[in-house]
């Protein structure tokens, strides 16, 4: 049986994380359910080169955010979790305040709310103390924070690299077996601070 997770990409900059993230799933065992934003809609035609109907292809099944009878809005449909890649300000204050005015916040509110996985990558910054206190909040609800923070240790040698890196921690949190990074084996640490 396939397992089934959904994906919400947000109008945050950088929705080019949630694609990838689809097409990483492609052939892989799992039903992918995508809701995407109206935001999003306009910022892969700004930031990438795929049609709106390409990303669509990539998922299982696409819901539209303002679908609030989708069975993603009922904890009765059973999910591995969610991941909201990248996830907006507004979209994190939503979940942190339990106001599930879309069906993005709503799916991920019944993911909380059934203590199934919720991986918030949030993409702003710089951050000020209000946009903290959301984060902090909604980890003190079981949400999994997890910021595009690439690291370099790998040597990155593409955008899809480090791209890549990002996926293969969300991945990592969900079990989801992949090589999309060089993991840390060690390395002498002399003269390092």
């Amino acid at each position: 049986m396939k397992r089934r997770i959904v994906i919400g990409i947000t109008g945050a900059s950088g929705v080019i994380y949630g694609i990838r993230m689809l097409e990483h799933l492609k052939g892989e065992n799992f039903e992918k359910h995508l809701i995407l934003s109206e935001a999003a809609k306009k910022n892969i035609q700004i930031e990438t080169s795929y049609s709106l109907d390409e990303v669509c292809g990539l998922a299982d099944y696409v819901y539209s955010n303002s679908e609030l009878t989708a069975p993603l809005a009922s904890g009765s449909f059973l999910t591995d979790g969610m991941v909201i890649v990248p996830c907006t300000i507004k979209t994190l204050s939503g979940i942190a305040n339990s106001y599930a005015s879309s069906l993005i916040i709503r799916a991920a509110d019944v993911t909380l709310k059934e203590k199934r996985k919720l991986v918030l990558v949030v993409r702003e910054t710089p951050l000020h103390k209000g946009h903290l206190q959301l984060m902090a909040a909604a980890a003190d609800l079981g949400a999994h924070i997890l910021p595009p923070v690439p690291s370099f240790y790998h040597k990155p040698q593409t955008i899809e690299d480090i791209l890549d890196q990002t996926i293969g921690k969300i991945f990592d949190y969900f079990t989801i077996g992949h090589n999309l990074f060089k993991r840390w084996a060690g390395e002498e640490m002399k003269g390092w601070d």
